[in-house]
């Protein structure tokens, strides 16, 4: 018999022998993680700047009444003043403020949207209720009252703000501030007529979700209208709800199937039938992926991509005459990406544009008629993403990151394209940086983080970069994640001659370098992501348990997935999703095994989600003399499964390329499984479809191969809906680790 006190003496042997005394370190354990929050982060805002650009406003808790007030923030002085108080929001007969997931400011500041009582479409809560506040009447109304409950979206003021429109079960409605009548501007929404917003994968592939335009004269909605008839419906079912099953339709065009058909339209506010523009091209093979009106003007700027998604033909369609001008075509060879960076210069004279046609991702000034391009950003980087274009200062403010990929700086550039680059973020904030700009580019909200720093907010001057305010700096948090002790995520560099590839390595406490430790990579690698970001990332924390458990974990960045190294690095993808990738990354862990001495060969795992899931798979079936154990999650076994505006994006038509679909697709290599095999899915995974799953596994019986499973009902490709799942999920791959990749140094 083992008597308490020795049982107790060795639990505090082995405490000391895994965290150290001298450390005063506290263990991480996945409750915290994932069932007790004690790890969550404070954010800032939603913040929006003022028309005048000199304050910005915010939300603050109000202790009176509950709610949040609208608060204003001088941006020189700091001085604070209520602009809407929780309690100008509580309406009549209610007791409680509504509550506000998002709101916006009219043209002028004297009204108010207000966004609530919301509910999620697919990715992003973009239906619920609206109500306006009149800051001059003090009058708060509900927009929609005879439309049903939490079914409004993407409400938004007209240019003088006398109406709001807004769409409602598929139909767009405009309502008048003054009276409150409502008008439907369409009536065919419903089935399978879309009006105003999109359906499932150009939401998910393209951005597309709002789905109408007010004109600068607030005379007419330009709007896009999709007709998924053709569209092929998947079922899922839903078997936990009801006694009985629940099939749940959703139009979801698969590889080589039939896409939506697309359209876009002009209505005029006072009535009248839709008239359409008569785009080229068959509107069930091409994509109209974007579309505005041009400032001060009646006419719309449309973008259309082809099906392939390597040509965009960019459009002037006139809305009184509805004649259309091609004035820019944009190829390339693989695959084209859309960009949200156009912005009308000298009097709509220009616009900027994105392209990669120099070989990197470049800002340039486009004459009106297309016949003129030229560069505004320049050199061999990438743009990551526009912050602020300011045509009277003559600077676009932008993010890059030339000379380390893992991380992001604020830049700026002449407008005119004359002179160098200029780096505006100090070097005293190495890692990632975001920026809310002014309108006058005289001040920013800046989020700075790295991997062993959580989100800081401050507000900041431009151009000399001079902090003026901390706004959050989550201090409770970080000093939580340093009194865990856990070692840092190193950044290092592999390099496999061809080669040099961006990787990251988590070692486990106490870590000995005389003894040797299993590898667990950690994959994506598919043109969508990235891996390896000197970012906080949560504190990265699952891997950081999984280091403190006995593991070094490692995720490298193959060829093609989405960081700043220029076109040809992400176009080297192009025909080859889950071949390329799988290549190098076997490549990579063969380097790194060869490299390090303190990793044992013969326990090596690797696992991923959804694209990570797809590589996870490619790499145990493909190099099973590497990969010892694998967990792939929501993944891809079959390409041809996928929604077509993605998969064709990277692996064009399969009527041209059969041999890279097969071969890039997991399932016909599961002959090949050797090592230890985990596979989850949800089964309401709209996204990655569980059906991807279930062929998976009849076509690992088939093989008689032995594997591990688990299914998560009703749950969506992130898995996480419903009581106690991500805790369960996570424990549930720890125990799988545990099992058959087992931990420690030896």
């Amino acid at each position: 018999m083992i008597k308490k006190g020795f049982f107790t003496t060795m639990l505090f042997v082995l405490f000391f022998a895994l965290y150290g005394e001298a450390q005063n370190t506290t263990p991480l354990v996945l409750e915290d993680i994932y069932k007790n929050n004690v790890y969550g982060q404070k954010g800032f805002g939603p913040v929006r700047w003022m028309k005048d650009s000199k304050g910005y406003s915010t939300l603050e808790n109000n202790k009176g009444v509950g709610g949040k007030d609208i608060v204003k923030y001088d941006a020189a002085s700091g001085k604070r003043s209520v602009v809407v108080s929780a309690t100008q929001l509580i309406p009549k007969g209610e007791k409680e403020p509504i509550s506000i997931s998002d709101y916006e400011w009219s043209a002028n500041n004297k009204k108010l949207l207000l966004f609530t009582n919301t509910r999620k479409v697919w990715r992003y809560h973009t239906r619920g209720d609206y109500w306006v506040l009149n800051l001059e009447t003090n009058n708060l109304v509900q927009l929609g009252k005879n439309l049903p409950e939490a079914t409004l979206m993407f409400a938004k003021f007209s240019p003088d703000a006398s109406k709001i429109a807004y769409v409602s079960e598929l139909n767009i409605y405009v309502e008048d501030l003054m009276q409150h009548n409502i008008s439907p501007l369409t009536t065919d929404g419903g089935d399978t007529i879309i009006n105003g917003t999109f359906d499932w994968v150009y939401e998910e592939e393209l951005s597309c979700r709002d789905g109408f335009r007010w004109s600068p004269d607030g005379t007419h909605i330009a709007y896009w209208q999709s007709d998924t008839k053709n569209v092929g419906t998947f079922y899922m079912i839903n078997n936990v709800d009801s006694i009985y099953s629940k099939p749940i339709p959703m139009p979801y065009p698969k590889v080589g199937t039939e896409l939506s058909s697309v359209k876009v339209g002009v209505a005029a506010i006072a009535g009248g039938a839709t008239k359409w523009f008569d785009i080229p091209g068959d509107p069930a093979n091409n994509y109209l992926a974007r579309m505005d009106f041009i400032p001060n003007s009646k006419e719309v700027m449309i973008q259309q991509l082809n099906r392939k998604q390597n040509t965009n033909k960019v459009w002037i369609g006139d809305t009184e005459t509805m004649d259309l001008t091609t004035i820019l075509v944009e190829k390339n060879e693989g695959f084209l990406d859309v960009h949200d960076d156009i912005r009308w210069l000298d009097n709509e004279k220009y616009f900027t544009w994105s392209s990669e046609r120099d070989g990197w991702l470049h800002l340039y000034k486009v004459s009106r008629d297309g016949k003129t391009v030229e560069p505004i950003t320049k050199g061999e980087f990438d743009v990551v993403n526009i912050n602020c274009i300011d045509p009277k200062g003559g600077y676009v403010y932008y993010i890059a990151s030339p000379d380390n990929f893992t991380q992001r700086y604020l830049y700026r550039s002449r407008i005119d394209g004359k002179g160098k680059a200029e780096k505006i973020t100090p070097a005293s904030n190495s890692g990632q940086n975001s920026y809310q700009i002014s309108d006058n580019a005289k001040w920013g909200i800046q989020t700075f983080q790295n991997a062993i720093t959580p989100p800081k907010f401050s507000l900041v001057s431009l151009p000399n970069h001079k902090e003026k305010r901390v706004l959050e700096e989550n201090k409770e948090l970080k000093a939580k994640f340093d009194a865990l002790g856990l070692n840092p995520k190193e950044f290092v560099k592999v390099d496999i001659g061809e080669e040099v590839f961006d990787a990251f390595m988590i070692k486990p406490i106490n870590f000995d370098a005389s003894k040797k430790y299993p590898l667990l990579f950690y994959v994506y690698g598919e043109p969508a992501g990235s891996t390896v970001q000197d970012n906080w990332s949560g504190g990265d924390l699952w891997h950081q348990y999984m280091a403190q458990e006995g593991y070094i974990v490692m995720s490298v960045d193959n060829r093609g997935t989405k960081t700043p190294r220029g076109r040809d690095w992400r176009q080297s993808i192009y025909g080859q999703i889950g071949i390329l990738a799988a290549k190098d990354q076997s490549k990579i862990a063969t380097k790194i095994l060869s490299t390090y001495d303190f990793l044992d060969a013969d326990r090596v795992g690797i696992w991923g989600w959804s694209g990570g899931g797809q590589m996870t798979l490619n790499c145990m079936f493909k190099y099973p003399e590497i990969y010892k154990s694998g967990l792939a999650v929501s993944f891809v076994s079959d390409q041809k499964l996928y929604d077509a505006t993605y998969q064709e994006r990277y692996m064009g038509l399969i009527t041209e390329n059969a041999k890279g679909y097969f071969e890039g697709s997991p399932i016909n290599y599961a002959q090949n499984l050797e090592g230890n095999l985990m596979i989850m899915h949800g089964t309401a995974d709209d996204n990655v479809h569980y059906q991807s799953y279930e062929m998976l596994i009849n076509r690992l019986i088939k093989h008689n191969k032995i594997f591990n499973m688990m299914s998560y009902p009703m749950r969506a490709h992130s898995i996480y809906e419903r009581e106690n799942t991500s805790y369960h999920l996570r424990e549930t791959m720890e125990v799988f680790w545990k099992n058959n990749l087992p931990a420690g140094g030896k």
